[in-house]
Formats: C-alpha cells, structure tokens, sequence
C-alpha cells in the first residue's frame, strides 16, 4: 500500500466516528487480564493509545483501573467522552505521546498498532512506560476456522484492501522491550445482517474507497447475509479472535 494511501486510510475513521461507536466489537475481559499479567507487580495506571471510540477504554475502566485514553482524531476522541466520560483522554499520537517518562503500567493498543511509525511509537511507548511494565497490542477478527465466516471473510474487496500485516501476525522487536508472547482468545458480537454490514462500512477501506465500489462491495455482503441460513433472519452470534500480545518493558 502507498504511502499516501496508507495514510488515508489511517485517518479516515472520525468520518464514522458515531457508526464505529456503535458497531465495532469491544475486547474481551481475559484477553485485558492476560495482558496486564504480563507486567511485573500490579499494574494500576494504563495507557490507551490510539483509543478512538473507547472500545477498549471502557473495559479497562471496567477492572477499576486508572486509563488515560490518547486520540489524535477529535471526532473519535468526543464519542469516547461520550462512551467513558470518568477517562481522561487527551489529544496526541503514538509518536508524540502526551505523558511524562514513566506515567504507566501498561500501555493498550486496540485494532491501531499497524499504523503507527512502529520503530518510532515503540520507543515513544517506552518512554511513558516503567521498567517492568507492558505494552499490550490486540486485534478482533472474523474467527474464519467458522466455515461461513471464512467465506464471507473473501467478500467485500475494494481497491484499497489488503492484510493487515503483509502476513505476519507478530508486531516488531525493539531493544527496549522483551519479545512479544501471543495469545488468541475466542469472542463473539451480537449482530443482526444489517449492523453487520454498518460494521464493515467503518472499515477504512470501505471508508476511502470510490463510493460506487464501496456500495457494490457491500451489496454483495447483503446478498451473501441474506442467502447464508446462520444470517438470513433475525439476530445471530459473530464468532470473532481476539489476537493480543504482550512485551515487557526492559
């Protein structure tokens, strides 16, 4: 993916900021225990980079942490508000993080981490995390070991789609930090055909794409949700992976 491109796409969610809110699934509750364990002592104060909606704020909140949420995009950043108003969220990017060296415990990077600068975000995260704490990428994804999702999973290309990673699951190394433990965990979203589909229109290649592809890109996913029996009517259960890592802080 160009640069230009890449750029656009990373910046294009505040433009659906109130459809992200509601559609994109949170994280669940073990894979935000795992990844704090991977700190040493108790970790308290975390870090929600990237934060966007507060998808990932409100069940940290939830285990009566003490989160700090940073944003860059203002629309993003006021749902958050809205979503988990006793969070502080401050205005600032993985690169330029508004903190002082060493403020947290545990910096949380939910569905962003592949499209920060890595080599200079990690060292930024280094900064504002203590010796000893943990920096904690997690991804949802479409559980494709489900026959229907992996087919449904090959619908809605746009010119501007790709893999998220190039084929690599594995975030980069970096001397401040151990190597990266992984773990997947099984989770699921409450959807009906229609909200599924608003879920993939918040995805950045759906958002950047010429509007006539992106139409016929999920008019196609419509007519697959309306013929596949587990969709066609009423509500149903999205399978979906959580992927989260973990590394500590050197």
């Amino acid at each position: 993916m160009s640069d230009p491109t890449r750029a656009q796409r990373a910046s294009s969610f505040g433009s659906r900021a109130a459809a992200y809110a509601e559609h994109r699934p949170d994280y669940p509750r073990e894979a935000l225990e795992w990844g704090l364990s991977g700190a040493s002592g108790t970790p308290r104060r975390v870090l929600d980079l990237a934060a966007g909606t507060g998808k990932l704020t409100l069940g940290l909140a939830e285990l009566g942490l003490d989160v700090t949420a940073v944003e860059p995009d203002p629309e993003m950043r006021a749902e958050l508000g809205r979503t988990v108003p006793s969070v502080t969220s401050l205005a600032g990017q993985a690169e330029r993080i508004p903190l002082p060296d060493g403020e947290v415990d545990a910096v949380f990077v939910g569905q962003a981490f592949h499209w920060f600068d890595v080599p200079a975000a990690m060292t930024e995260i280094a900064r504002v995390l203590r010796p000893g704490g943990v920096l904690v990428p997690m991804w949802n994804y479409e559980d494709d070991s489900v026959p229907w999702v992996a087919e449904f999973g090959n619908l809605g290309r746009t010119g501007v789609s790709r893999a998220w990673t190039d084929g690599s699951r594995e975030p980069a190394t970096h001397p401040a930090f151990e190597p990266f433990e992984s773990r997947t965990f099984h989770h699921g979203q409450r959807r009906t055909a229609e909200s599924l589909v608003e879920t993939i229109a918040t995805h950045s290649h759906m958002i950047v794409a010429d509007p006539a592809e992106a139409a016929a890109a999920l008019a196609e996913i419509r007519q697959f949700l309306a013929a596949n029996p587990h969709t066609a009517s009423g509500e149903f259960d999205l399978p979906l992976r959580t992927w989260t890592f973990r590394a500590l802080r050197r």
